[in-house]
């Protein structure tokens, strides 16, 4: 999805209904969520597509996801970050405060941004030079298997002393290694290399007060690179020396200065921030003091970079007008409207995402390519269980969690893990023990394990 011009960095572009479509094998129902997100993010395909006269007046039109906890809000924020390779980052809104209070500033979202999208576009150089590396450890291993004869010495007038020409047979050994190291015949033998150490140096720490982090980052890098590169002797076998020094020489080969344009680039143009629980800065319509005034000011803060402005990074200066900013919140206390007007405008696209159900449940428990029933059925397998869910099994844990979901919190699809837990607790701490065997997870033992449980409403509150 990126606008970058590398050929490493491009990526497939989906269509709308593709993204949905992947998002249903890891979020059940929320239909009108997966639309918003879809949509918004092939915007950001269609807007590189467009002329450049116009590409800078299309703003991005932000999302707001309302939903109680456990309903699919993080996870499609997950698998959105998955889905766009593009630089991604969540950040929990209530980790801020306004500039002059202890905490993180908001324009520590965009460096962490730009940190991810360094780190995303060099991995994508260092592959997309992966064979060059390949040679170039490959003669490095060589020399290290088989030193180099030094050049013949010369005379003082400049000519070769007789009887000092390298041996002709060091050309042919050389070849032979070649070949065994090829086939793999040499991966057990160990080699003394010279490794650069990539932390060069020791590690700094250095204090800034509140709001100038990024002075400090700049000048631990300065220091770091005042100090002489690090190299130590490392005592290898082939096979960890190989990737070592593939690695080394990919990190040689990639242009730096090439990937900080890249990568800058990349955040500017498909950049996505997701800011989960937005509702915590919102203040409700008594609230104008206290906690509540750092809270708005967390949110006016967070303004000029929804809006768009410029955030010096130690890369280089980040222009913000084009970065996607999907927030979300469960909105039990507050109201969308209680956020400052100026920030509610530019999240035009508001969607609501509903209640999980004992049906939703259901599908959540045995649709998803990750489900819980999958996840458990695997580590049990590692001791030797094959553990069965039957259908019946599989409807009365949804029932359970249904049933507490609707008693106490509704935390959604997190009060399936509770309930699991409970229920395979005595399995998974007996499973070494019990050797070879099918278990069979039908009604009745849900109704054993947690029946009890779940009559007593007082317990159930504090157990499930």
């Amino acid at each position: 999805m990126s606008a970058g011009e590398s050929p490493a960095s491009e990526g497939r572009t989906f269509t709308p209904r593709e993204i949905v479509s992947e998002l249903d094998r890891y979020v059940i129902g929320q239909r009108e969520a997966k639309r918003a997100v879809a949509v918004a993010l092939r915007n950001r395909w269609r807007r590189q597509q467009v002329p450049e006269s116009l590409r800078d007046e299309i703003a991005p039109k932000n999302i707001i996801m309302i939903g109680a906890t456990g309903v699919g809000k993080t996870e499609i924020a997950r698998r959105l970050a998955k889905l766009s390779q593009a630089p991604f980052i969540k950040v929990e809104a209530s980790k801020f405060t306004e500039v002059g209070y202890v905490g993180r500033d908001v324009e520590s979202i965009i460096r962490d941004l730009t940190e991810l999208s360094i780190q995303l576009v060099q991995a994508e150089e260092q592959q997309a030079v992966r064979a060059k590396a390949e040679e170039r450890a490959e003669e490095r291993l060589l020399d290290a298997l088989l030193p180099p004869v030094q050049p013949a010495s010369t005379g003082a007038a400049g000519f070769h002393v007789v009887g000092d020409e390298p041996d002709s047979s060091a050309s042919a050994t050389r070849e032979k290694l070649r070949k065994l190291l090829r086939l793999g015949e040499l991966e057990e033998r160990e080699v003394e290399l010279e490794l650069s150490e990539e932390s060069g140096g020791p590690s700094l720490s250095i204090m800034t007060p509140q709001g100038v982090e990024e002075m400090g980052v700049q000048f631990k890098d300065l220091l770091s690179g005042m100090l002489p590169k690090q190299t130590s002797r490392r005592r290898l076998k082939i096979a960890d020396a190989r990737e070592a020094l593939i690695e080394e020489e990919a990190r040689e080969l990639v242009d730096a200065e090439r990937v900080k344009e890249l990568a800058i680039r990349r955040v500017q143009d498909s950049g996505i921030v997701f800011i989960d629980e937005i509702d915590k800065v919102a203040v409700g319509s008594g609230g104008r003091q206290g906690p509540d005034v750092s809270r708005e000011g967390v949110q006016r803060d967070l303004l000029p970079i929804v809006e768009g402005s410029t955030v010096q990074t130690k890369h280089g200066p980040v222009v913000t007008d084009h970065i996607l900013f999907v927030a979300a919140g469960a909105f039990h206390l507050a109201k969308p409207s209680d956020l400052i007007p100026e920030l509610q405008g530019r999240f035009p696209i508001r969607v609501e995402l509903k209640s999980l159900g004992r049906d939703d449940l259901v599908r959540i428990l045995t649709e998803p390519d990750n489900s819980l029933v999958r996840q458990y059925a695997a580590l049990l397998a590692t001791e030797g269980i094959d553990l069965v869910f039957a259908d019946d099994g599989i409807t009365a844990i949804a029932d359970v969690a249904a049933t507490v979901n609707e008693r106490t919190a509704d935390i959604g699809a997190r009060r399936l893990h509770t309930v699991m837990e409970r229920l395979l607790e005595a399995l998974s701490f007996d499973a070494p023990d019990l050797g070879a065997r099918t278990v069979t997870v039908d009604r009745a033992m849900v109704e054993e394990r947690l029946g009890d449980l779940l009559d007593d409403q007082d317990l159930s509150q504090f157990i499930l």
